[in-house]
Order: structure tokens, then C-alpha cells, then sequence
């Protein structure tokens, strides 16, 4: 299935490698130069994925992502020159869903997207079961969750986080761990990384993400989903709280 992706990226030898890439993966791809004429296309054609440069003339990266991401839970993946763990930090605590530092490979660049739309449901196929935890429900098929019936919107990491460990609640896992089973390929993915996703994870689901009931970190581990969970303090679809990473 293809799908239908955004690329923003003001170098225009850069911008046509990569529409390239996507194009012979058999995806349609839009591509724009500036970080303004990206948000104004991502909010009027609707694409399935952006790919996002980090420096852009107008409006940079960070700003249309950090946008994008309070208007929606389209997948994000930025590209940028900046190397530090703080720098790929900072994309992924705006909202981002990846991160390819330059120079890089387009192979791993289209691999990356295949990823990212696997786990937002576009390039999904098949049914697959709903995974069930006391009232935490993981919908793999339809990319979507609920607690206590409630709708959560996670982005696509943060759903890949959750559905590894709702597969086997109550167990630990190491974050070498979870960096295999959700990311898969990406060998780049720092440790540090699935920490954010996990403090963004519990300001959306948990009451008290200070406190967390069902993402729980096992100290000197990693972190497990609680094996029994109740109704009686729903989680509510949009929190917005402090957080302390493990």
C-alpha cells in the first residue's frame, strides 16, 4: 500500500534523493522548501507521514513539528545536522517520531518510513488481536488505545512502546529491549530516547504520571505494564503533568 508523504527539505539536491527514494517504494510524495509552505500543505493535503528538515528557511523544523503535533499524531520524522543527545532529546520531547541525523543513507531513510507507517496503521494489513490488560486496551489493527474505554492519541513510538509491553504484562523490560521490539531497525535510538517517550507516554494515560499505575519503572531494569488494572480512576485523554524519568 502506498502512502502519501511530505517532505520538507530546502536543499533541493537533498529534496530529490529523497523524493526519489520514497517514489520508487511506490509512495506519493509531495515536496516543499520552507518550513511555512510545510505546515500550509500537511494542513491541507492530509499526508500519512512528514519528513521534516530541522533547518528551513521562514519557519524552522522544530516549530512546524512542535505545530503539527498539537493539531495532530501524524508521523513525524525530522533530519537534521545536529548530532548531540540533547538535540535529538529535544526533537522527540516536541513530538517527534524519529530522528536521522546527516549525512545519512537514503536506504535507512525509506527503511525509517516503512517503520513509522507500519506502526501508524497505513502500511498495517491483516487482523490482528486486540491486546487487553485489565481496562488498558492496545488495538494493534486499528492503531488505536483506550483505558476504561477512554480513546488515547499516541503517536506511533509511543504506541510501539505500549504494544511491546502490553504483549507480556507484568514482565521487565531492559530499554535495550524495548528499543528491539518497537523500533526494530533503528540501531541508533538511544536508551535516554525511550525514556521521554515513556514521561510523554505517561502524561497521556496515567493520572498522576508521578505516580504511575499502569507504566511502571522496575528499578535497575526498565520499565513492565502492571498485569491488573482497574477502572475506578480512568485515565483521562489529555493530561498534562509533571514527570520524572526513570
Amino acid at each position: 500500500m502506498s502512502a502519501r508523504i511530505l517532505v520538507a527539505e530546502d536543499d533541493p539536491k537533498q529534496a530529490n534523493l529523497v523524493r526519489l527514494y520514497l517514489e520508487r517504494e511506490g509512495h506519493s510524495v509531495l515536496v516543499v522548501g520552507d518550513g511555512r509552505a510545510a505546515l500550509e500543505q500537511a494542513r491541507a493535503r492530509r499526508p500519512d507521514l512528514v519528513v521534516l528538515d530541522v533547518m528551513m528557511p521562514v519557519l524552522d523544523g522544530l516549530d512546524v513539528c512542535r505545530i503539527l503535533r498539537a493539531e495532530s499524531t501524524l508521523p513525524i520524522l525530522l533530519l537534521t545536522a545536529r548530532t548531540t543527545e540533547d538535540d535529538v532529546l529535544l526533537g522527540l520531547d516536541i513530538g517527534a517520531d524519529d530522528y536521522l541525523t546527516k549525512p545519512y543513507s537514503p536506504r535507512e531513510l525509506a527503511a525509517r518510513v516503512r517503520a513509522l507507517l507500519r506502526r501508524s496503521g497505513v502500511l498495517s494489513s491483516g487482523n490482528q488481536a486486540v491486546l487487553r490488560v485489565g481496562d488498558v486496551e492496545v488495538d494493534p489493527g486499528r492503531f488505536e488505545v483506550r483505558i476504561g474505554g477512554r480513546p488515547i492519541t499516541l503517536t506511533a513510538k509511543e504506541f510501539g512502546i505500549l504494544e511491546v509491553l502490553a504483549a507480556e504484562p507484568g514482565r521487565a523490560f531492559t530499554r535495550a529491549q524495548i528499543i528491539d521490539r518497537a523500533f526494530g531497525f533503528d540501531h541508533y535510538v538511544l536508551e535516554r530516547t525511550v525514556d521521554a517517550h515513556v514521561m510523554n507516554l505517561r502524561r497521556k494515560i496515567e493520572v498522576d504520571p508521578a505516580e504511575p499505575r499502569y507504566l511502571q519503572t522496575v528499578f535497575g531494569r526498565g520499565y513492565r505494564l502492571a498485569e491488573s488494572t482497574t477502572a475506578a480512576q480512568p485515565a483521562p485523554a489529555e493530561t498534562a503533568g509533571a514527570d520524572r524519568p526513570a
